[in-house]
């Protein structure tokens, strides 16, 4: 399903993995609330748990945009929680020195989609030997992800894995072709970002919003469409999160979306 990564409780084989946290690491207490919460319910639900938090927020679309608490005091919260809970830890990186850095507290790094391109940047990520996720940029066709994938393992990495996170359409809105789910399955691993896959970029705020209340909907559609893994970023209070709160799942509302995908992932056993 993924791989063998470090500390992933394959609780139920048969069963989809997550991948939750917030946005961005806003605190070493934020953090710690929110794992908990999503480790309690996956641990009940029996769904393999992997935590993600940026470290830093270096895509802002306003220069006085929220970017982090500072690299190494964030990495080191994703360590602690890592540690804490024993489940895997994910964060996504932007340099090409972040790679070695990250690789040492986290155990997958991610590649935001407008890098995904970026060849210098796989081929480092690649190297540390952590698993890599590959988020397909929103003007990428699911086919050009064989190119991405290829980077990985030319670089003597097998374990790559492709986010799906939606292709523009138009300026300010995203959709999702479910076609390419079965495509990427060929290359590598395919886990669907529900939350950025339901943002509104463009926005003339400089303010990237989003529309939460289609959550649910896009991931029983990614289930049903044969998914690996489910991503998506939630928050105690998303109105008041320092990024992307706009596009976030309450909470408080985890565990009832969660309880109705793995109904439809038994359906299709």
């Amino acid at each position: 399903m993924i791989g063998n990564i470090p500390k992933i409780k394959h609780i139920d084989s048969d069963n989809f993995f997550l991948i939750a946290g917030p946005c961005a690491i806003e605190g070493e207490e934020m953090a710690f609330k929110i794992a908990e919460n999503i480790f309690d319910i996956t641990n009940k639900l029996k769904i393999p748990f992997i935590f993600k938090g940026s470290f830093k927020k270096a895509n802002r679309s306003r220069i006085d945009s929220f970017t982090g608490i500072g690299d190494k005091k964030a990495l080191e919260i994703l360590k602690k929680v890592g540690e804490k809970f024993k489940i895997p830890t994910i964060t996504d990186i932007h340099e090409v020195k972040d790679a070695e850095i990250a690789s040492k507290y986290v155990d997958i790094l991610q590649i935001p989609a407008f890098l995904v391109r970026q060849t210098d940047l796989l081929v480092a990520a690649a190297k540390t030997g952590k698993h890599v996720s590959l988020k397909k940029g929103q003007f990428m066709s699911p086919e050009s992800m064989s190119h991405a994938v290829k980077k990985i393992k030319d670089s003597g990495n097998e374990n790559a894995l492709i986010t799906e996170r939606g292709n523009m359409f138009g300026y300010q809105d995203l959709i999702v072709d479910f076609r390419g789910i079965p495509t990427m399955k060929q290359y590598a691993p395919v886990i669907l970002d529900v939350t950025h896959s339901l943002q509104q970029p463009n926005q003339s705020t400089g303010i990237t919003g989003g529309r939460p209340e289609m959550i649910e909907t896009l991931a029983k559609a990614g289930i049903a469409s044969g998914v690996d893994g489910i991503f998506l970023e939630t928050h105690f209070d998303p109105k008041n999160a320092k990024s992307d709160g706009a596009n976030m799942l309450d909470l408080n509302n985890l565990e009832d979306i969660l309880t109705k995908l793995i109904k439809i992932k038994k359906a299709l056993i």
